[in-house]
């Protein structure tokens, strides 16, 4: 029998979730002499590996402690996108009267009605991760932890399963900074931040990235006071600084407090507050008295309790599991895949790394994951999606690199939806039409991104954005004017006076 799993609040929903991802009443199954491969972790990538390797014929067994589905449908993608969805509405709302639409009044938000929504849809696309799902593919199921015997079996629940191969697919956790007394005054993580019921009225978010930025934006709009505090000197370290500079106007906008460059000294428990304690970039000390706390400083793989000594394969406590670029670990019988393994920390990475283990895990496969290109967004509004190299690496790379950029205040959809606060940028190599990277800021820049990322994984360059007719009025037209300005670029000079002389030569 599986152990009890408890959900808060154990309400309709979370029971339908508990029944598709961690049943109370499962039965682990009688183990077979010996699997073609065992996957242990059933996120992303574990569940990508076993339903994929099973549907090519493998007899394949799958581990996991906790909740099937991982971090993305539990705690991660799926219920943060629901509520950056429910802060959209209620900015909308307040956006109408820019429209000439005149709402009743300032939107009342019903937080419990809104987390609800959220534990609601997330049961509803939990079938497609279920526990039972897998079982009818021929998946043998093992809820319970998992460790390593051998270089060849696995121990679970008393079991031991031997194996051809095996996939660690274990992911990653939330990262806790070593600040005094954050233990001990409390704090919330991805984890733990959707069983909230109530809305704090302050709340502060600890670290500027994806996850701080995306959730002290929804809050905020929630009504909450939000203060958003990083040692860095801006938000979104890792993406273009001119988009950042545009989420830091939004997260503004929106009442978000940008704490940046700040030194965290402590957290202390007074009364009912939780005091953050600041050393601002003057070298002022000031605190800053919060309702609740989330930690969003980075992720840490999930390495511990797998006895991975035992089966020879190498890890760090920091980076995850030691693997090649064909995913395969220091045991030449053992890969791994996801965020327990990967500088990428993404749902659609983990889902790409997967398919890498079954084709080398169980044919003599070459697929690298060197080879892949990766996008991502961040979920702010307005969106940002990133894809290859950003426009100083372009130029670190190739010195005639060029960048064409099309401000959204230049596209008439943009205009006419009232975001004009973004852009489209793009890297193109300077010998030839080959695209380096780019960057999207704009409302749905996630699904945008995706138009480069096929040029790049196609080998098409730029100009073949430019030949594709966009529909109008689109925000993606802006490609297409992106990839027109490189074509005016061209033209050099003499060119222009040459192609004068001719058309005045034809009239």
């Amino acid at each position: 029998m599986s152990g009890a799993v408890r959900l808060e609040p154990l309400d309709v929903h979370n029971e339908r979730l508990l029944a598709n991802v961690h049943p109370p009443d499962w039965a682990n199954p009688r183990p077979a002499d010996r699997y073609n491969l065992v996957v242990i972790g059933a996120g992303t990538a574990g569940l990508v590996t076993a339903v994929g390797a099973a549907g090519l014929g493998a007899r394949v067994a799958i581990v996991d402690r906790y909740l099937f589905g991982g971090d993305c449908l539990n705690y991660g993608c799926v219920p943060s996108k629901a509520l950056i969805r429910a802060a959209r509405a209620a900015a909308e709302v307040r956006a109408a009267g820019e429209m000439g639409v005149r709402p009743g009044g300032a939107p009342a938000v019903d937080f419990p009605a809104v987390m609800e929504r959220m534990r609601r849809l997330r049961a509803e696309i939990s079938r497609g991760d279920s526990v039972h799902r897998l079982r009818r593919l021929g998946i043998d199921v093992f809820l319970g932890e998992a460790r390593f015997v051998d270089g060849g079996t696995i121990e679970v629940g008393g079991d031991r399963l031997r194996f051809a191969k095996a996939a660690i697919a274990t992911g990653a956790r939330a990262a806790v900074p070593p600040i005094p007394g954050l233990a001990e005054a409390g704090f919330l993580t991805n984890e733990t931040l959707f069983t909230l019921t109530e809305l704090p009225a302050r709340m502060a978010f600890l670290g500027a990235g994806p996850i701080g930025c995306e959730m002290a934006q929804t809050f905020a709009r929630f009504g909450a006071t939000a203060e958003l505090m990083d040692m860095a000197p801006r938000v979104l370290a890792r993406e273009d600084a001119e988009a950042a500079s545009v989420v830091a106007r939004a997260l503004t906008r929106d009442g978000v407090r940008l704490r940046l460059g700040v030194k965290v000294k402590g957290v202390a428990r007074e009364g009912g507050d939780r005091t953050i304690a600041l050393e601002t970039p003057g070298g002022e000390e000031i605190r800053v008295p919060v309702d609740a706390i989330l930690v969003g400083a980075g992720r840490a793989p999930n390495v511990q309790g797998l006895n991975l000594e035992a089966a020879g394969v190498a890890y760090d406590e920091r980076r995850g599991v030691q693997v090649d670029d064909g995913l395969k670990t220091t045991n030449p019988n053992i890969y791994a895949a996801g965020d327990v393994a990967s500088a990428f920390k993404f749902t659609h990475v983990a889902d790409r790394l997967a398919r890498i283990v079954i084709r080398n895990a169980l044919f003599p496969g070459r697929a690298r994951a060197s080879a892949l290109v990766i996008p991502w967004c961040t979920y702010t509004s307005p969106e940002v999606a990133h894809v290859g190299l950003n426009e100083a690496e372009a130029a670190a790379r190739d010195p005639r690199a060029r960048t064409f950029t099309t401000p959204l205040e230049e596209v008439d959809r943009a205009i006419l939806d009232g975001e004009t606060g973004g852009f489209v940028k793009v890297h193109v190599a300077g010998r030839r039409d080959r695209i380096l990277g780019g960057t999207v800021v704009a409302a749905h820049a996630g699904e945008m991104i995706s138009e480069i990322t096929l040029a790049m994984v196609g080998g098409l360059g730029l100009r073949a954005i430019g030949r594709t007719i966009h529909p109008y009025p689109t925000q993606a037209d802006a490609l297409r004017k992106t990839a027109d300005a490189m074509e005016r670029a061209r033209l050099r000079p003499w060119a222009t006076g040459l192609l004068r002389r001719w058309m005045g030569w034809r009239r």
